[in-house]
């Protein structure tokens, strides 16, 4: 691996998943393959819950496309590049929360659970919610992609197709591998129909109904 790229490290230690699997419910069976946590049958939504529920506080699980994943950790650069776009958002649209760590029912007829870095949301939109929240009403997801060899699959790939089968109206990408903004927007029949990357620096106009003008120059001085 070339300096700057995905590591090539395992997302789950293995002191880890011996801890979610102590605490998997009955009929859960897990393996570790890899460096990954899999399950040896078919899991259903509601096993998955159940699994999340019970995991240790430093395993983050998701749903994606009929696998259990596990989501990275964010480190310092990640963190500080929420907050850039957390500040940006309350200064162009206060009636709006940039929601972190937000666990939406993602795909379609809301099979999948995908937690993400960010949702932009009417301000107060999920109170009284529970860990997992329907996608009604969410304007933007948010991916910052993390220093993880399944980040290409997970937030490039399996996302997308995600929130866009959800119809959330725009999937925002920030790119720490390759420097980039994606805007994914107009999903149509479980697809985003205009996929507009950028470079970091750049000027992006976040469409309708997010209507946010993003200056990206500070993201340079979080390049690694």
């Amino acid at each position: 691996m070339t300096p700057g790229s995905t590591a090539d490290r395992p997302l789950l230690p293995f002191e880890d998943f011996e801890e979610l699997a102590d605490v998997a419910p009955k009929g859960v069976r897990l393996e570790y393959v890899d460096g990954h946590v899999r399950t040896k049958d078919s899991l259903s939504v509601e096993d998955f819950e159940e699994l999340e529920r019970r995991a240790p506080e430093t395993v983050r699980l998701e749903y994606i496309n009929g696998k259990l994943e596990v989501k990275a950790m964010p480190d310092g650069n990640h963190r500080s590049i929420f907050m850039w776009l957390l500040r940006q958002c309350m200064q162009h649209r206060p009636d709006l929360d940039l929601v972190p760590e937000s666990g939406v029912k993602a795909e379609a007829y809301r099979k999948g659970r995908a937690r993400t870095d960010g949702t932009l949301v009417p301000v107060d939109h999920f109170q009284g919610d529970g860990e997992w929240s329907d996608p009604d009403g969410s304007l933007m997801a948010v991916e910052i992609t993390s220093r993880d060899r399944d980040t290409n699959q997970r937030d490039r790939i399996d996302k997308p197709i995600g929130y866009a089968e959800a119809s959330i109206p725009v999937y925002l990408l920030i790119d720490r591998d390759n420097h980039t903004l994606t805007v994914f927007s107009e999903p149509e029949d479980g697809r985003y129909q205009r996929i507009s990357p950028h470079p970091w620096g750049a000027t992006v106009e976040l469409p309708a109904p997010v209507n946010i003008t993003l200056d990206t120059d500070k993201l340079k001085d979080y390049a690694d």
